[in-house]
């Protein structure tokens, strides 16, 4: 799903090649080897065995687990473009991780409240974060289906951000929160397939994300 995918190249004074975890940045910013040496940065190219400008997964998935390194690939950049491999980037994808498990582990608005059906009327905002739900059905199932998982995976994020901002003490409040959250739990599990099957059991689910059925959107609430 991914074009090439890149990292700097480093060599050393000789101008062996060098692997990335055998270089540090020194305290006055320039590249250092562990033993103190300078450190030749490149330029950043495919990554590739002979110029030693690899990361090894293993020490990812260790660190930061699957899901991570899978959203950061599918949301740093489009399937046809390279993308390139940074620490702040899989630091940004673990991050949002955690977001996504404290919004049902920690919940700012009671998940237990959960009505099934939608209420007969909502007011202004809480209505316009309703539609947003069925809009981000509509728009993530698209961008799917085009290959535009970075677009996907934005169209989540916004979601997600959304929900954030509900005010717990208003009327109705935990329905649209409960509804959001399922939903980007569903959608996110193309990307993230085990923190969703977490989330879908944390939200008291009696099946797995792979066994439910994809989420459907009110056509009526795509319209503004």
């Amino acid at each position: 799903t991914q074009g090439m995918v890149c990292h700097e190249t480093f060599q050393d004074i000789d101008g062996s090649w060098l692997f990335p975890d055998e270089v540090h940045k020194g305290p006055a910013g320039g590249w250092k080897q562990k033993n103190g040496s300078d450190v030749k940065v490149g330029r950043s190219q495919k990554m590739s065995k002979s110029k030693k400008n690899v990361v090894d997964p293993e020490k990812i998935i260790n660190e930061y687990g699957a899901d991570t390194a899978r959203l950061f690939m599918l949301s740093d950049s489009p399937p046809d473009r390279d993308l390139e491999w940074t620490d702040s980037g899989i630091e940004g994808a673990w991050r949002y991780i955690n977001k996504l498990w404290k919004m049902v582990s920690e919940p700012h608005i009671d998940l237990s409240q959960k009505l099934l059906s939608k209420p007969e009327t909502l007011d202004g905002v809480l209505e316009r974060k309703h539609k947003n739900i069925h809009k981000t059905i509509y728009n993530v199932s698209r961008e799917l289906e085009g290959f535009h998982f970075n677009k996907a995976v934005a169209l989540i994020r916004e979601l997600t951000n959304d929900l954030e901002s509900i005010d717990p003490d208003e009327l109705y409040a935990p329905f649209v929160y409960r509804k959001g959250i399922e939903t980007a739990a569903l959608l996110i599990a193309p990307m993230l397939p085990h923190l969703a099957e977490e989330m879908w059991y944390k939200l008291g689910a009696n099946c797995m994300v792979a066994d439910t059925a994809w989420p459907s959107y009110d056509p009526a609430l795509l319209e503004d």
